[in-house]
């Protein structure tokens, strides 16, 4: 059975002294050995000191964003390796905003997946269409590009090492969302377009639901079969609207 996801993405939000308050307050909610996981992503500035919060727990943490490139003359662009060294698990590759704001493509997204896992952080790929697309119905094609440009990169094994999330843009920071029956049917879409490649590795991967998900939806969401948590924008941002999320999680994973 896989393990739910609860991943709470902070984006350009707080000051250290509000991420140190958060990190502290999840952190004495969320006990040690929770049936399911947790993870945070603050941004770059802040990771130092959610990690020193963190250490010695079982919560998470990871990079927004990382670079394309090992190293060398990026200027503004954060490794891969320097993430690790901050501790860092996990890190996002794909998000909408980087792909619209920062004009990422889907072969750019699937090199940072590579990336990632070199210096063995999981990747959580981020997918999703535009109000757009799903309206001229080309949401399948648009999630399955996105994914494929990355199994055609690192193959079906290293993409089994990662997370997807399915964050439909339309959702993001609109106060919509899509049902759960929408999201699992994306989710149902994707997992079985894994499985003609790798059943096995599709049975086991994670898929997130990213999009306006908060403590009422949250149980909805995560009962669908295809759907292993969220992804977590505005509700991350307190430890009350985050919580709620998380209890929700607690209860399924606990058959309650």
């Amino acid at each position: 059975m896989r393990k739910l996801l609860v991943a709470g993405n902070w984006k350009m939000n707080g000051s250290v002294d509000e991420a140190k308050a958060l990190s502290a307050g999840l952190l004495a909610e969320i006990s040690d050995g929770a049936s399911y996981d947790v993870a945070v992503f603050p941004p770059f500035v802040h990771i130092p000191a959610v990690a020193a919060q963190l250490q010695n727990s079982d919560l998470i943490w990871g990079g927004q964003n990382l670079s394309a490139q090992a190293k060398g003359a990026f200027t503004s662009e954060i490794s891969a390796s320097m993430l690790a060294e901050l501790g860092c698990q996990m890190v996002l590759v794909g998000h909408s905003e980087c792909r619209e704001y920062g004009h990422e493509s889907n072969q750019l997204v699937a090199e940072k997946f590579k990336q990632a896992l070199s210096v063995g952080l999981t990747p959580i790929l981020c997918v999703g269409e535009t109000i757009a697309q799903r309206e001229a119905e080309q949401t399948e094609s648009v999630v399955w590009q996105q994914i494929q440009a990355v199994i055609e990169l690192v193959g079906m094994e290293s993409l089994g090492q990662g997370v997807i999330a399915y964050e439909p843009v339309w959702a993001i920071g609109t106060g919509l969302t899509a049902t759960a029956e929408q999201a699992q049917q994306v989710h149902q879409f994707i997992r079985s377009h894994l499985s003609e490649n790798d059943d096995i590795i599709a049975r086991r991967m994670r898929l997130l639901y990213g999009g306006s998900c908060n403590g009422s939806n949250a149980n909805a969401l995560f009962s669908m079969p295809d759907v292993d948590g969220g992804l977590i924008g505005g509700a991350s941002l307190t430890v009350e609207d985050f919580m709620a999320i998380c209890q929700q999680a607690d209860a399924l994973s606990n058959g309650e």
